[in-house]
């Protein structure tokens, strides 16, 4: 609780900052995971760089866009009733969602050091499967988020989440 506490004054204090490094964090978390989890690479063969890359993927792409589209989301469409995160959801999940992992996997491509050509074809080849992918997870978790969250604590509680996502993603966009 004592950590809680800590967290929501620091997010009524500075709540970009917060919400972003938050991001990064388990942006980061999530390669960790995906690493020694689902690769099972072990502490020797760990890819640090790899897992700054992700983070800082987070502090400076996936927290500042998902915070903001959120905050025009929410103006777009104000309220949390049940229609209203309906409403929310298909907007988010049918148009920002594919534009945002369309983006997303190139830029991870790009901060791996892949050339123009080579990040293409891996986006032409890991996007249809990631895409659907999210449809299996995140419909039902922004459902969830925008009726029950408040806007402040959303992209908090989706990086929560996400950290499976983002295991899957860091597994997804570094296969050989």
């Amino acid at each position: 609780m004592i950590l809680w506490r800590a967290y929501q004054q620091a997010l009524a204090a500075h709540p970009w900052k917060v919400q972003i490094i938050t991001a990064g964090s388990l942006m980061g978390i999530g390669d960790i995971v995906s690493q020694q989890l689902i690769e099972k690479r072990g502490l020797e063969k760990h890819q640090v760089r790899r897992t700054l890359t992700m983070a800082f993927i987070g502090c400076s792409f996936v927290g500042p866009v998902v915070g903001g589209w959120y905050r025009v989301l929410d103006r777009f469409i104000p309220g949390n009733t049940k229609v209203d995160a309906l409403k929310k959801m298909v907007i988010d999940q049918g148009g920002f969602a594919p534009c945002f992992l369309g983006c997303l996997l190139p830029v991870i491509g790009t901060l791996d050091g892949l050339s123009v050509k080579d990040n293409w074809a891996r986006l032409q080849r890991d996007y249809p499967d990631a895409l659907i992918t999210n449809y299996y997870i995140w419909p039902t978790v922004q459902l969830a988020n925008f009726y029950l969250i408040p806007l402040v604590y959303r992209l908090a509680f989706v990086q929560c989440v996400a950290v499976i996502w983002n295991t899957y993603l860091s597994w997804k966009s570094h296969q050989s």
